[in-house]
């Protein structure tokens, strides 16, 4: 089923009919915006809300609040506690704490520093069983005892829903309140705020269905069959009727709905019956990763500090050239199928094969950063960097004795002895170094201790496709089951050093509503791999003429059969190893050039036609928009670069085998990569993206 564009889902310079910025009074308004994951982390909304708190906040100012869930740890080291700014907000939160509901009010120690107003569940507890009733008499849903879940979001949604009653009354005719929700848990604040006809403007955004990541976790053909689930069947069968039906209420009740990517557009409007007004694309802080020309620098010194976990974790089966090895990474939720770890691993496996009968001199490092249950590091990891660390201090002590042994060997005018210079005792350190890094079994494909061994999916399946990091193998696997920390005894590093290290990061993700992984690979220059079942991976395909040769491969997920995907992947990777080193420069650079394209400078436009269109729809009297007039200008697409193309389909040689001088040619310390003639050959090609009415210069309108 293909993917139909709305007007509001274009391209970015035309989504959004021409306005001026006048025509938001953000001095007479209020914004709120409500959250789980406000100070709380669990998962990608706290990425998306925390990122752009300073674009919103740049834009509003005082008149900017985050509403979420209290927890006393997050309260006491994310946030610095002081009094509003605003009496109204004074007194509505004076309201609930005088009937024993505790409200906590300061800013949020990120970027930006917005105003948060947290609400103690617990101190609100013993009212949930009447909340219940409120809301079983507004819209019919009731909540089961035993999920505590729903019953806390229903907690925190009738807290913010007399927030806001009491605001509202102290506020009058102005300003006005903007509220947007996010995802199903903010739900009934919304739901209960519209059914007491509380005066306010509301958004509400899915990043992604409920129904959705449980139908594809079911391993179910979901895309194909859209049109075909009895949703309500589907929901009850798993036990989450109350919590579908609480976000397709506030879907149904909010002024504008919005959802992350094009393909979440599809699913919302089969699964929740509602087609999104507008798409509302997630972004990053760009200037967070920013290292202008020193990006391609760190990628070196983040390299290297993976080269030296990597000599440990093989030691004694270090037979591969590590200046010809790539790092290839997968990270995110343990989501098996959802993430695409099962298609990453057969590929691996047909990679594996590929590069051994075309006798490739690349070897490939893949790990696997998913966090999973384990009880502690193994001993094998451990020893491994052990063993490492030993050999470091020996060849450091003898090469000190051997380095003053020469120098006063040269002081005297002699040629030095090398057997003077080197006694017995120095061979007898080295050799015991050597027979140190013995090892009578493989490296580990694993770096802890995994509490499920026997049933682990990743494990499981490297068992079937026979991946043990054998010498034989072109594709050594390490599955990390932890978060990365600097603070590590194993891999001392964070995530985003990490990646900076890697040469390609692989997502196939079948169920990926945006994916910031690949994007946060994009901004820190890294190549990666995409699927167009995933919101990113339709938004380049959308804005960029031809992804492969800015570093972003595009795993057709939607159209092809499961083998044709992992054909493709297996291409993909398969031609990256096939690049020189110069060319894998000029792909970084031509990487992280597409920043700014996701950047919330930009994309946090379409936030700001949302709050327009639902104030529009809330206050027509006050607020004018015709959201059915066309887009006035034509989209834009990044054009296919002039100068040397990266992308391995048109890039790499005809045979599996560089020559010789090639080789040489390639070397590192002799790159001939001139940046600022490969700038200025993309400040030819690569127009800003926001222009109104621009289209790039030699291409054909791509509307037409």
């Amino acid at each position: 089923m293909p993917l139909s564009r709305s007007l509001s889902v274009t391209s970015l310079s035309g989504v959004l009919p021409a306005w001026d910025e006048d025509d938001l009074p953000v001095e007479d308004l209020l914004l709120f915006e409500v959250a789980w994951e406000v100070t709380n982390k669990v998962g990608g909304i706290y990425t998306v809300i925390q990122t752009k708190a300073k674009i919103t906040v740049d834009e509003w100012g005082d008149n900017y609040f985050m509403l979420g869930p209290y927890f006393e740890h997050n309260f006491k080291t994310q946030v610095e506690a002081c009094q509003p700014p605003f009496p109204p907000i004074r007194k509505a939160m004076d309201d609930l704490i005088h009937n024993g509901c505790q409200v906590y009010f300061g800013r949020w120690l990120i970027e930006g520093s917005p105003y948060v107003i947290l609400f103690d569940l617990g101190s609100a507890a013993q009212n949930l069983d009447r909340w219940k009733g409120d809301l079983w008499r507004s819209c019919n849903i009731g909540l089961p005892p035993q999920d505590r879940e729903a019953n806390d979001s229903l907690i925190l949604g009738s807290l913010v829903a007399w927030f806001f009653q009491k605001l509202t009354e102290q506020l009058g005719d102005k300003p006005n309140v903007v509220a947007h929700f996010h995802e199903w848990q903010a739900g009934p604040g919304l739901i209960l705020s519209r059914h007491r006809k509380i005066p306010m403007a509301t958004v509400f955004t899915t990043h992604a269905t409920l129904l959705g990541r449980y139908l594809c976790a079911g391993n179910v053909d979901f895309y194909n069959n859209l049109d075909k689930f009895n949703v309500d069947k589907e929901a009850g069968d798993r036990q989450i009727y109350h919590r579908y039906c609480l976000e397709r209420a506030a879907v149904h009740c909010a002024h504008v709905f919005t959802t992350v990517s094009h393909i979440t557009a599809v699913e919302a409007d089969h699964i929740l019956h509602r087609k999104p007004d507008v798409v509302t694309p997630n972004g990053l802080n760009v200037k967070k990763f920013s290292a202008t020309h020193e990006f391609q620098n760190l990628h070196s010194i983040s390299k290297a500090r993976i080269q030296e976990f990597v000599r440990g974790h093989f030691y004694g089966h270090l037979d591969f050239n590590l200046d010809k090895t790539l790092f290839f990474f997968i990270a995110g939720r343990y989501e098996f199928s959802n993430k695409g770890a099962d298609l990453f691993l057969e590929s691996l496996s047909r990679l594996n094969y590929l590069l051994k009968v075309h006798r490739n001199d690349v070897t490939v490092v893949v790990f696997f950063i998913m966090p999973a249950k384990t009880n502690n590091f193994n001993v094998e990891s451990l020893k491994g960097q052990a063993v490492r660390k030993q050999l470091w201090d020996t060849a450091h002590a003898v090469k000190e004795k051997f380095g003053k042994r020469l120098y006063d060997a040269l002081l005297t005018g002699e040629m030095p002895d090398m057997d003077s210079i080197l006694d017995r005792d120095d061979f007898t350190i080295m050799k015991r170094a050597i027979y140190a890094t013995q090892r009578h079994n493989l490296p580990p494909v694993t770096t802890h201790n995994m509490l499920d061994d026997s049933t682990d999916p990743i494990l499981a399946n490297i068992r079937r496709i026979g991946l043990f990091n054998s010498r034989m193998d072109r594709v050594k696997v390490i599955f990390h089951p932890e978060f990365l920390s600097s603070t590590s005894p194993l891999l001392p590093m964070d995530y985003e050093e990490f990646v900076r290290g890697c040469h390609l990061g692989v997502f196939p993700s079948y169920y990926e509503p945006w994916g910031y992984t690949p994007g946060e690979c994009t901004v820190m220059g890294i190549p990666s791999v995409t699927t167009n079942l995933s919101g990113f991976g339709c938004f380049m395909e959308e804005h960029v003429t031809e992804p492969a040769a800015y570093g972003i491969y595009i795993v057709d997920r939607r159209f092809r059969s499961a083998d044709e995907s992992c054909n493709q992947l297996t291409q993909f990777m398969f031609n990256f190893c096939q690049q020189s080193r110069r060319q894998r420069v000029i792909q970084r650079n031509r990487a992280e050039r597409l920043s700014d394209l996701l950047d919330w400078r930009y994309l946090g436009r379409f936030y700001i036609h949302a709050r327009l269109l639902a104030l529009s729809r809330a206050f027509p009297d006050k607020f004018k928009m015709d959201p059915t007039a066309p887009p006035k200008t034509e989209g834009f697409r990044y054009p296919r670069p002039y100068s040397v193309p990266p992308s391995p389909s048109v890039s790499v040689h005809s045979t599996p085998h560089h020559s010789d001088v090639e080789d040489d040619d390639d070397d590192e310390d002799d790159e001939t990569y001139d940046e600022d003639r490969e700038a200025e050959k993309d400040r030819l090609n690569i127009k800003a993206p926001f222009v109104l009415g621009a289209t790039p210069d030699g291409e054909d309108d791509p509307s037409g």
